[in-house]
């Protein structure tokens, strides 16, 4: 996917989206995400009615892995067939849903509204762990990562979205009003909780579990209910984790490995100390 074509994509091994994307901590911003995107009744309703979550979960994540490694990695031309395959797969997505105020709402996948949603629980929640549980700088800071990967909505026809850390809070301000937990969210969030996962890694996915929910705000923790331990007690111990975890698979990375080979190939100039692994790229700090 990411070694197609032969221009550049929108982002260089060494901004924000790239680096933050190529870190562990994705591990816990994606459970983090997930129990966001449930407290939205419109959004939760299209994922519980049109996909398959329960029945195929490595499928359902395979997509959104996918989409992720296009727009993070994948050539220009690459993002436009996978817009294109989002949008069309989007305009089949719709229905009803009843709203945090008990009114019966008409909706489709493709309602700017919902994108926004989805698109800034993505965004805060790769965030905000990749803060809490990595040691890596983000180059630019937070502003320069939100800046960035608002470009990546573009092709989905969503342009107002935040671009930087103030503008992605006030945001989160202005859905506060339309979040909230039903029967059916709480149903998600079981399943989130323990999904059907080989028994060996039950404990690793609990200790992100509960990393993804100490990290989350407090408001949103206090609608999904669920006790968390303090942030300050998982953080080191999910850090460690997710260390120990690359050092086990090793530094290597052949999704990047091909997207840097796609850029030199197009000419792009690059870091000299750029060479598909992690630890080389040089970021400044945040």
């Amino acid at each position: 996917m990411v070694a197609a074509g032969d221009g550049p994509g929108l982002y260089l091994p060494n901004e924000a989206p790239w680096v933050v994307h190529a870190d562990l901590a994705t591990l816990v911003g994606g459970v983090r995400a997930l129990l966001m995107q449930a407290l939205h009744p419109g959004s939760l309703t299209g994922v519980r009615s049109h996909s398959r979550y329960k029945d195929d979960p490595l499928g359902r994540l395979a997509g959104t892995i996918r989409w992720l490694t296009i727009t993070t990695y994948g050539s220009h031309e690459a993002l436009a067939n996978e817009a294109g395959r989002v949008n069309r797969m989007h305009e089949s997505v719709r229905g009803t849903y009843q709203s945090a105020g008990g009114a019966t709402r008409t909706y489709r996948a493709a309602d700017t509204d919902l994108l926004r949603w989805v698109h800034i629980a993505f965004m805060d929640s790769f965030l905000r762990s990749h803060q809490a549980f990595s040691t890596r700088p983000i180059p630019g800071g937070a502003d320069a990562y939100i800046r960035l990967w608002a470009k990546s909505v573009e092709p989905l026809g969503l342009d107002d979205v935040p671009r930087d850390e103030v503008g992605l809070l006030a945001s989160l301000a202005d859905y506060r009003s339309e979040l909230a937990v039903t029967d059916a969210t709480r149903d998600v969030i079981r399943w989130l909780r323990r999904p059907p996962l080989p028994l060996a890694s039950r404990p690793v996915y609990a200790l992100l579990f509960q990393s993804a929910l100490a990290s989350l705000p407090d408001e949103h923790r206090r609608l999904i209910g669920l006790r968390a331990l303090p942030l300050g007690v998982v953080r080191p111990v999910t850090t460690r984790l997710l260390k120990f975890i690359r050092f086990a698979i090793g530094p290597e990375s052949p999704i990047e490995d091909a997207a840097i080979a796609r850029l030199r190939r197009s000419g792009v100039a690059l870091d000299p100390e750029v060479g598909g692994r992690h630890e080389d790229v040089s970021c400044p700090k945040s």
